[in-house]
């Protein structure tokens, strides 16, 4: 339920579970976690997560999270493997994101997203605590208030207020979003690697 696609030093990792709303299982998380650390060493230079269907992801299966994947490890896993990407990766939203799905999201370095998706981190509500480097990842981003708006007050956010917040970098068309993202990846794709992963560095 996870494809892994490869072109041109692009790896794309899509979330492939559409009549599930995307829901995550411990099995895609851990996929998605191993995808994400080994594409640098296997030659990929820019790390693309999007999802089929028209969600991104509703976050932890409900099945699964009532097992404890909810607490699960794996979740905090896939974050540092992309946050420790050393190149350019970028989340390609093809629709709403929630719950633990964000922090795979907030651990790329660009956001963009369609018009009409929605953004919500609803653990007050669930009785969970976020992912350890979320709320860090999500402060950095928005600022203390609103993440507290996200994570304490169950905002849910609109495409146009996150690209307002800065929490989304652009805001693309459905049909245009895998083109935004590949016109994102041009120079990044175009720079020799060791260039690449030094800028990468120097913005930690």
């Amino acid at each position: 339920m996870i494809r892994i696609t490869r072109s041109g030093g692009v790896r794309t990792l899509t979330i492939d579970r559409p009549g599930k709303a995307n829901a995550l299982t411990r099995e895609m998380l851990a996929q998605l976690a191993d995808a994400a650390a080994t594409a640098w060493d296997e030659g990929d230079r820019v790390l693309v997560l999007t999802g089929a269907g028209r969600v991104f992801s509703a976050g932890a299966d409900l099945e699964a999270a009532r097992a404890g994947l909810a607490t699960d490890p794996v979740w905090e896993r896939l974050s540092a493997a992309v946050a420790a990407f050393p190149g350019l990766a970028i989340a390609a939203l093809n629709g709403t994101v929630a719950g633990g799905a964000c922090g795979m999201v907030l651990a790329c370095d660009i956001r963009i997203a369609v018009p009409g998706a929605r953004i919500f981190y609803p653990v007050m509500r669930l009785g969970y605590l976020p992912q350890p480097s979320d709320p860090r990842r999500l402060a950095a981003l928005v600022g203390p208030a609103r993440a507290k708006l996200i994570l304490m007050a169950g905002a849910r956010i609109t495409t146009e207020e996150a690209l307002a917040w800065g929490l989304v970098d652009r805001i693309a068309p459905a049909e245009r979003l895998p083109e935004t993202a590949a016109d994102l990846a041009a120079d990044a794709l175009a720079a020799p690697p060791d260039h690449l992963a030094a800028i990468k560095r120097a913005l930690r």
